[in-house]
């Protein structure tokens, strides 16, 4: 028996490294956590592959011309998955509620505020500028736009930044509500909010995706990309003339796209980069930003009701941020809690809507200040 080959053929087994032991064990937690824990398992689990397949050794994956690397550059690091990802959700989100009830659309710009408060705190907790804006962007709680100006600003953080995104954003059952609880009394959480019994038009749900995608490109014309594939999807989906489009976007081509995107941030997780005590501090700094969102919504949320005579619910302020429907529902969940005949879930769909808005346009803010 010739040892010379054996020798070949257990190369991998004699390249490995502490690390990347460690970094198949975080690959394997988050398959888990997809699987088990049904955490974000659409990003969750291939991200997971991902990170499992790039730091195994010798397989010429990340090389200059490997797969991963492929990948990576072929839609992350030009930012086209993320933008085609916004097709699919443009075609899934019915913006119905938001303008039937416009004013909600305060809420979801209230709800960013852990974007720019967290990037504060990055910066003085020794930062650079251009890696706090990113680190800030987990409190966007979209993982699209996250990843998005991760790939224009700070590569290197791309990782750490979308796990600890999509990671939270599956968690917001649980972040959320003591934060909401905490800032709002029973009577407060009680309140009552009539419906808009109004249909919204067909002519202004056309005209609102073009409208927004104008407005938006000229005031953040960084955000113009993300917003212009989000209103892109919507208008195929209200125009009612596509229709098989429209939901080729929202099914094959939005989970073809999630499985590369999450193979291609997965592949960021290099035992290198990513074992550094930088990383625990970022995921500890999405913690913050999400709290401080939800708690920036609802403060607005308990002004408004203060100004509207008592008939907001200070609550649906909770689900500005975009972590859509997501939020929604735990604000529909809460105020259950007090009145089991009180339904939220419409209003708060509003103010989830206009987070998700909100969301880009900070990001395209973001981008437009630092991207130079």
């Amino acid at each position: 028996m010739d040892l010379s080959n054996l020798s070949h053929l257990l190369i991998g087994f004699q390249s490995l490294t502490l690390g990347q032991v460690v970094m198949l064990a975080v690959g394997g937690v988050l398959i888990y956590l997809a699987i088990v824990h049904d955490c974000e398992p659409l990003l969750l689990l291939p991200i997971g592959v991902g990170a499992i397949l790039a730091n195994i050794p010798a397989t010429g994956m990340d090389a200059e011309e490997g797969l991963l690397r492929i990948f990576y550059d072929a839609g992350v690091r030009n930012e086209l998955f993320p933008c085609l990802i916004f097709i699919g959700i443009g075609a899934m989100t019915d913006f119905g509620p938001l303008l039937q009830n416009p004013v909600v659309v305060l809420l979801g710009a209230a709800a960013q505020f852990g974007i720019f408060g967290t990037m504060l705190v990055c910066t003085l907790a020794g930062f650079p500028i251009r890696e706090a804006a990113t680190i800030g962007m987990i409190g966007s709680a979209d993982g699209p736009t996250s990843i998005y100006v991760a790939s224009a600003l700070a590569p290197r953080l791309l990782g750490p930044v979308a796990v600890a995104a999509y990671s939270y954003m599956s968690l917001v059952p649980i972040i959320q509500p003591p934060v909401m609880r905490l800032l709002t009394t029973k009577e407060e959480r009680r309140i009552r909010m009539p419906y808009v019994s109004k249909p919204v038009s067909r002519a202004v749900r056309i005209l609102f995706p073009i409208t927004v995608t104008l407005v938006t490109g000229l005031l953040a014309p960084k955000a113009t990309p993300l917003i212009g594939m989000l209103m892109f999807g919507n208008l195929m989906r209200e125009s009612g003339v596509v229709p098989r489009l429209s939901e080729a976007a929202q099914n094959e081509m939005a989970n073809l796209v999630t499985i590369f995107l999450g193979v291609a941030v997965g592949s960021t997780m290099r035992a290198a980069d990513f074992l550094q005590w930088q990383t625990l501090l970022i995921i500890s700094m999405g913690l913050v930003a999400f709290t401080l969102d939800t708690a920036a919504g609802v403060l607005l949320g308990k002004l408004m009701c203060v100004l509207s005579g008592r008939r907001i619910n200070p609550l649906i302020g909770a689900s500005g941020i975009s972590a859509f429907p997501m939020s929604a529902r735990v604000v529909q969940k809460v105020g259950q809690e007090d009145d089991v005949s009180n339904f939220l879930l419409m209003h708060a769909m509003g103010s989830n809507t206009a987070g998700q808005l909100a969301s880009v346009l900070a990001g395209g803010v973001v981008l437009a200040i630092l991207a130079m």
